[in-house]
C-alpha cells in the first residue's frame, strides 16, 4: 500500500507491476510478489515487508455490475471463492484458508460517487454469497444479494434482512445481511477513521457462517483531516 507516481507502474495480459511489487497470472493461480515497506504513525524506521500471495481461485464468474445508472462505477467479482497461500519472508510469516477475489474500477473517484457502503461476502456450502449496498453521492441507494453458484455463475436472490452492528472505535457506522436480523462481530481486523473490516458470525440460508464485512464513509475519506493524516499511515514514493 505504497503510492507511486505513474512511472511506476507497467501491466500487460498477464502481469501488473507497481514499483518492485508485481502481480501475475500464473495459469491456475494468481502470485503477488511483494516488497515493500511499512509506514508507523511517528516513528521513522520502516520494517521491510516481503513475501509471496497465491490465489487459487475456486470458481470464476465472468459478469461485471455496474453500481451507478451511469456506470461509471464497475464491480467485478472474479472469484467468488478462492483459496489462499500466504509465505511471508519479512516478517517470517505463513498461513492458507478461505480467499475471495475481486476488482473495482471507474471513470470517477469513489468519493465522487458514493457517501457509504457495505459489503460482506460468505462461503455457503460450496456456494458464496455477496451482499453489497450503499447510498450514492446524489442520495439514491443501491442493494443487491448475489448467490454464486458452484460453477461462479450469480443469481440475484432476495435480500436478507439488516442486521447492525455495532459502531466500530472509529464510529464508523456498520451493518450486514443475515437471517433473522442477527449476526455478531467477531474480530475488527481494519479500524481507520474512514473504513472498517470485520469477520462475523450469522446465518444465510438457515446455514451458519462467518463473513466478512467492511463499510466504507467516503464522506469522511474526502475529509481535510483524514486527508491530512493519509500521509502518515501509507508511503508516498516519489520513485
Amino acid at each position: 500500500m505504497t503510492e507511486r507516481q505513474s512511472g511506476a507502474l507497467s501491466r500487460d495480459q498477464d502481469t501488473l507491476t507497481l514499483g518492485p511489487s508485481c502481480l501475475r497470472w500464473m495459469g491456475d493461480h494468481l502470485e503477488i510478489d511483494i516488497a515493500e515497506h511499512d509506514k508507523r504513525l511517528f516513528n521513522p524506521w520502516r520494517r521491510p515487508v516481503r513475501g509471496t500471495v497465491r490465489v487459487y481461485p475456486e470458481m470464476f464468474n465472468s459478469t461485471a455490475f455496474a453500481l451507478d445508472p451511469q456506470g461509471r462505477h464497475i464491480w467485478h467479482c472474479l472469484s467468488p471463492r478462492a483459496r489462499v497461500e500466504v509465505d511471508m519472508r519479512e516478517p517470517g510469516l505463513n498461513w492458507s484458508g478461505a480467499a475471495y477475489l475481486d476488482s473495482n474500477f471507474g471513470s470517477e473517484s469513489l468519493e465522487e460517487g458514493f457517501r457509504i457502503w457495505h459489503w460482506s461476502r460468505a462461503h455457503v456450502g460450496d456456494e458464496a454469497m455477496v451482499c453489497y449496498e450503499g447510498v450514492r453521492r446524489d442520495g439514491s441507494g443501491f442493494a443487491s444479494a448475489l448467490r454464486f453458484g458452484a460453477d461462479g455463475t450469480p443469481q440475484e436472490v432476495e435480500l436478507p434482512m439488516v442486521a447492525p452492528l455495532p459502531n466500530s472505535l472509529w464510529q464508523i457506522t456498520r451493518k450486514t445481511r443475515a437471517d433473522r436480523g442477527e449476526a455478531k462481530v467477531l474480530t475488527t481486523w481494519e479500524d481507520t477513521p474512514f473504513y472498517a473490516r470485520s469477520t462475523l458470525a450469522s446465518r444465510l440460508f438457515g446455514e451458519k457462517v462467518v463473513a466478512v464485512q467492511e463499510s466504507l464513509d467516503m464522506d469522511r475519506f474526502a475529509s481535510g483531516l483524514v486527508q491530512f493524516m493519509l500521509p502518515y499511515r501509507m508511503p508516498r514514493s516519489r520513485d
